[in-house]
């Protein structure tokens, strides 16, 4: 058995609706600015719900062009961006003349793919029958091509593909990701999660099926954790990270993140849609055991936590059952307030988040949390925002079809 190397966090690269840096993000987060807005994107007279975050298009169109990218997909123009604002960050200098690839695995997340390409083929195809579509319809359209595009365009030449397991993909790529470096397989990966369902098709299947809030009101609607929530708010965004050897990242002298203490998975087996408490408590066991660490060692819990009624009510008893009394103790916030769930890519999102949080020692507020609901008897944090003690945090994600996924970070303080 090869012998665990150390994993670190080495890039940050993120594009979402309150920022398109790092750094934007964290401002917004510390400012308690939600992304969530009227949306845009396309006519929604005939739809229920008209609210969610979008990424503003001024400013992607101007991230875009300032690398050289041509705008085609949205899933992948935001996966793109973010991957290489999380290469520069790792210091590799892209734009070198001597700049020739590397090799480094790419392994993303994603819910729902190059769905913006799929509907402009079924579309096409709707209207003209087979003569409209385009012969790039299958590489466009492709599960994979996501992590192909990122490969082709900066030359990274390890292995590349993508996870897809609804909320829980682009935490599931990390995870394989740190496994991947940690047992000798890789040097670096880069990993993350990108989503963009805001199209006429997908947006409506999350119109109908009916676990969205109703609450017209942008700044109010999402509510995770609290009695009167009704249902998450959809957002778009991607997450990049750049994991690497320790002993690889020092002898050339990178800057670190953080660092990745462990990795827990774990299957309901249970429902489709309904989670179960056992099977999260599973994964947040297996994280804490591959980390070596107990639940009192972890100083902040960034949660999955949609503001549905069945998903935080199951999140809160499933801390509960692997933490212990460590849970009466342990801050707790959730971040889809600010950022709608992104579903494929809030693990990577949302990890991002967590890094930073670690960095300044602040658990971030749960935003709209006035009434905290009974039945989730965790540590919530309130609307100021708490410090964090020490300088471990978790970071849940759990998804339809019953994945669950937790990753332990170490943190470095500013």
């Amino acid at each position: 058995m090869k012998n665990r190397r150390r994993v670190v966090v080495t890039g940050l690269g993120v594009v979402s609706p309150i920022g398109l840096t790092p750094s934007a993000l964290w401002d917004s987060i510390s400012s308690g600015r939600t992304g969530i807005a009227a949306l845009r994107a396309f006519d929604l007279t005939d739809y229920r719900v008209k609210i969610g975050a979008e990424v503003d298009n001024l400013q992607l169109e101007k991230a875009a062009q300032e690398i050289g990218l041509r705008l085609s997909d949205r899933t992948m123009d935001l996966a793109v961006i973010a991957a290489r604002s999380a290469l520069t960050d790792a210091g590799h200098d892209l734009a070198s003349a001597s700049y020739s690839g590397m090799d480094m695995p790419v392994i993303f997340g994603s819910a729902s793919g190059s769905q913006h390409s799929l509907y402009d083929c079924n579309t096409r195809f709707a209207e003209k029958g087979v003569r409209g579509l385009r012969p790039t319809s299958v590489p466009r359209c492709m599960a994979n091509a996501i992590s192909a595009r990122i490969s082709l365009r900066f030359g990274l030449r390890g292995a590349n593909y993508v996870v897809a397991s609804a909320c829980t993909s682009s935490t599931n790529a990390m995870g394989i990701a740190f496994r991947m470096i940690r047992d000798g397989y890789a040097d670096r990966v880069l990993c993350g999660g990108s989503d963009a369902t805001f199209d006429p098709f997908v947006y409506g299947g999350w119109n109908n099926l009916g676990v969205m809030s109703k609450n017209p009101d942008p700044l109010t609607a999402c509510r995770p954790f609290d009695a009167h929530r009704d249902g998450c708010v959809l957002g778009e965004a991607a997450g990049a990270l750049v994991l690497e050897a320790g002993d690889v990242a020092s002898a050339r002298s990178a800057s670190i993140h953080a660092e990745v203490l462990g990795y827990g998975e774990s299957s309901d087996a249970a429902h489709i849609t309904r989670p179960s408490a056992d099977g999260q408590a599973a994964a947040i066991q297996n994280a804490l055991d591959d980390a070596g660490i107990d639940a009192g060692d972890v100083g902040y819990i960034n949660a999955h936590g949609t503001a549905t009624e069945a998903n935080d009510e199951c999140e809160s008893a499933a801390i509960r059952k692997a933490f212990g009394s460590a849970a009466d103790k342990t801050p707790v916030s959730s971040l889809k307030s600010y950022l709608g769930h992104t579903l494929g890519a809030s693990g990577a999102v949302e990890s991002v988040a967590t890094i930073l949080a670690l960095r300044h020692g602040l658990a971030p507020a749960n935003l709209n949390l006035s009434t905290p609901d009974p039945a989730c008897n965790i540590n919530l944090v309130d609307s100021e925002g708490v410090a964090i003690q020490g300088s471990i945090a978790m970071k849940n994600s759990f998804g339809f079809g019953g994945g669950n996924g937790v990753l332990v970070l170490c943190g470095v303080r500013a």
